[in-house]
C-alpha cells in the first residue's frame, strides 16, 4: 500500500509484520458478516438517516427563505439547526458516500457524495486529503494534511515545527475550530484543488483537471447563490441578517466537525510517524492504524448516530468500506482480536473524556 507524495517518494508500510494479527481480522469481520447474512453496506437506517439530516438543513431555510419565520431570534435558531444539519450530512451521509460503504452501486455513492458540494464543499478535495492521504498515512508527519493545518497556526504534529504561539493554542484552537467550514468554502477549496493539480493526484479522482476546476467553480456559485443570494434578494430578513445567520451556521457545523475528528488522532496515547528520509514506515498499515487512532463514547447510542458512527474511528480506519451502521457490533471483534494479539486499543469512555484529552495534547504541543 504506497501513494506518491509531493516529492514524489513513495512510503511503504512493513506489511509482513503482525500479518497473523491482519489475517485473523479480516477473517472473522468477513465471518461475521456472512453468517449474519448483512451487507456491508447501508440500510434503511442510512435512509432515514439521510432523509433526516437534509431535512435538518434545508427546513430551516425554506422557512425563513419564505417567510415562515419573521422573528429574528428564531432566524437564528434556524442557522444553528442548519449548522447541525450541515454537520450531520457531512458526518453521516457524504463520509459514507464517498468512501464507497453507503451502497454496493457506485453511482448512488457518487450522486450522494457529491452532496458535500451541495453545502459548500467540494468531494473530489475531500477524497484525495481524507481517503488517499489520511487513511492511508494516518498521522504520518509531511503525508497526512489533517496533522498539518494550513497556515501553520495550530500545531498537531510533534514531528512539526513549534512556534512561541503555539503554546496558547490549548485555549484559542476551540475558537478557530469554528472556521473551519468557511475556511474550506472560501480559500481551501480552491488551494487545495490547486496543489492536487500540480501533484497530479486530481485525476486519480476525476477524468481531468479542467473538468475537475469547472465543477469547482459551478458548484461553489450553485451554493453561494442559494444560501446568500437567493435569501438576501427574496426573504423578509435584512441583508446583514442573512450574512451573519450565515456565519452562525459555518461556525457551529465547523465547531461540531472539529471536535469529533480531532478527538480521534490529536490525543494523548496516539503515535506520530516521521518517516523523513526513509521509504518504510516500520509496521504493518492495520497495527498502524490502531496505534494512531482512538475510539470514545461507544456505549452512547444517540452522539454515535447523528456522527456517523466516527466515534468508532479504529472499526473506520480498519475498514473504511464499511457503512458505519455496522461498526458498533464488528468494534467487539476488533477489541476481542487485537487483545488477542497484543495490539493496544485505545478508547475513551466519554465524549467529554475524549475532549479533555486532546485539550491536554494541544497543551504539550503547544511546549
Amino acid at each position: 500500500m504506497a501513494i506518491e507524495a509531493v516529492n514524489r517518494k513513495v512510503l511503504r508500510f512493513r506489511n509482513n509484520l503482525h500479518e497473523e494479527f491482519n489475517k485473523t481480522l479480516n477473517q472473522r469481520v468477513n465471518q461475521y458478516f456472512k453468517t449474519n447474512k448483512f451487507g456491508r453496506y447501508g440500510n434503511a437506517e442510512m435512509v432515514f438517516k439521510t432523509i433526516f439530516m437534509f431535512c435538518l438543513y434545508f427546513v430551516p431555510y425554506f422557512m425563513f427563505l419564505f417567510g415562515i419565520v419573521q422573528n429574528v431570534w428564531v432566524f437564528y435558531l434556524m442557522a444553528i439547526l442548519m449548522g447541525f444539519g450541515k454537520a450531520g450530512i457531512g458526518l453521516s451521509v457524504m463520509h459514507d458516500a464517498n468512501h464507497g460503504a453507503y451502497s454496493k452501486k457506485k453511482w448512488v455513492n457518487k450522486l450522494i457524495g457529491y452532496s458535500l458540494n451541495v453545502v459548500g464543499g467540494n468531494a473530489t478535495n475531500w477524497k484525495i486529503q481524507h481517503n488517499v492521504k489520511h487513511h492511508t498515512y494516518t498521522n504520518v508527519t509531511g503525508m497526512d494534511e489533517d496533522i498539518s493545518p494550513r497556515g501553520g497556526v495550530l500545531r498537531f504534529d510533534p514531528n512539526t515545527e513549534r512556534k512561541p504561539y503555539h503554546k496558547w493554542q490549548y485555549i484559542y484552537a476551540w475558537f478557530l475550530y469554528g472556521l473551519m467550514t468557511m475556511s474550506w468554502i472560501i480559500v481551501k477549496d480552491f488551494s487545495q484543488l490547486a496543489g492536487y493539480t500540480r501533484e497530479g493526484l486530481v485525476k486519480t479522482q476525476v477524468k481531468s483537471n479542467t473538468l475537475a476546476w469547472v465543477w469547482l467553480i459551478l458548484t461553489k456559485v450553485f451554493y453561494y447563490s442559494y444560501i446568500l443570494a437567493i435569501p438576501i434578494l427574496f426573504s423578509s430578513m435584512p441583508w446583514w441578517h442573512i450574512v451573519i445567520g450565515f456565519f452562525v451556521m459555518h461556525y457551529v457545523a465547523g465547531f461540531v466537525l472539529a471536535i469529533i475528528f480531532q478527538p480521534a488522532h490529536v490525543i494523548e496515547g496516539n503515535t506520530y510517524e516521521n518517516p523523513e528520509s526513509k521509504d518504510t514506515i516500520e509496521e504493518n498499515w492495520a497495527v498502524h492504524q490502531l496505534k494512531t487512532t482512538c475510539n470514545f463514547a461507544q456505549k452512547n447510542r444517540i452522539l454515535s448516530w447523528y456522527v456517523g458512527g466516527l466515534n468508532y474511528q479504529i472499526e473506520h480506519h480498519l475498514f473504511p468500506n464499511i457503512c458505519h451502521v455496522h461498526y458498533r457490533k464488528i468494534a467487539k471483534i476488533v477489541r476481542s482480536t487485537a487483545k488477542e494479539y497484543n495490539i493496544p486499543y485505545n478508547s475513551y469512555p466519554t465524549f467529554i473524556s475524549a475532549l479533555v484529552s486532546h485539550g491536554r495534547m494541544l497543551y504539550a504541543l503547544g511546549r
